[in-house]
């Protein structure tokens, strides 16, 4: 059989806020197991797809030893949501109902200031490698996605990863790709360690790891986005784009590189 992660399932009781404007309208929510989270909805921006790009950025991230906040499925019941005043809010509920994504509410944690914090070189190389790998749009000076947290920096919001699903034919082409985005990346100027990082990810990201992150993707959101009429063929492209980008890492290292050299 083969083997995946193990996300536990809450249920959401209660939406609290909106966190910020944007297509996504990510949320703060209680749910049954007495923990606040950050909601991503199903119903919003980029759909299913964003969720997937999310739970396998994060994953990913939480793989390779980065600090993310804990991943939960978090189901929303049919009659969640019918009181809301908002129609704007009340749409995008209605249009979430059953298996979302959410992270834990990092309590207390503050946005990550790149003018006024300093990022260890090898931590910050580990960032630039994983958003080069998962082709990562975001982490900008614009829109870092980055938190400190008990003084140490958490990663998250993953969900503008993986550009390959929004064309769908092309994901080899994707993979095999340089990242030129790269360039606008917040922690670059820091990261100095990028062969080193490059030769132990390669070690840790073995295609049972990659499988079992994979595995963990619902099927009700393959099947959504109406790539395939079966969960296992989509399943096996993410497993194959993953495992083909892995091998193109030394090429996207030597591009962050370069783009570095040309910063400093």
């Amino acid at each position: 059989m083969d083997q995946k992660l193990s996300l536990r399932n809450v249920n959401v009781t209660r939406y609290i806020l909106p966190l910020r404007e944007g297509g996504s309208l990510p949320a703060l929510a209680d749910a049954d197991d007495g923990f606040k989270y950050v909601l991503k909805f199903r119903g919003a921006g980029q759909r299913e797809k964003a969720l997937i790009a999310e739970l396998l950025g994060g994953e990913i991230a939480r793989a390779l030893g980065l600090k993310i906040p804990e991943l939960v499925f978090a189901n929303l019941d049919p009659a969640f949501g019918r009181s809301e005043g908002d129609e704007e809010i009340q749409d995008l509920l209605k249009g979430s109902q059953g298996l979302n994504l959410a992270l834990h509410f990092l309590s207390g944690a503050i946005n990550y200031d790149p003018v006024a914090m300093n990022t260890d070189p090898l931590l910050a190389s580990q960032v630039v490698w994983l958003d080069m790998f998962i082709t990562n749009v975001d982490r900008t000076f614009r829109n870092t996605n980055m938190l400190i947290w008990n003084r140490e920096l958490w990663l998250i919001d993953h969900g503008a990863s993986f550009l390959f699903q929004h064309a769908w034919v092309n994901w080899k082409k994707n993979a095999e790709s340089p990242f030129p985005i790269i360039k606008n990346h917040v922690l670059l100027p820091a990261a100095s360690e990028l062969e080193t990082v490059n030769a132990t990810f390669k070690k840790v990201l073995t295609s049972e790891k990659i499988s079992a992150i994979v595995n963990t993707i619902p099927e009700e959101w393959l099947l959504a986005g109406g790539d395939s009429e079966h969960a296992d063929e989509v399943r096996k492209v993410y497993q194959d784009f993953l495992n083909l980008r892995l091998s193109y890492s030394d090429q996207f290292i030597k591009e962050a590189q370069d783009a570095r050299t040309a910063l400093i």
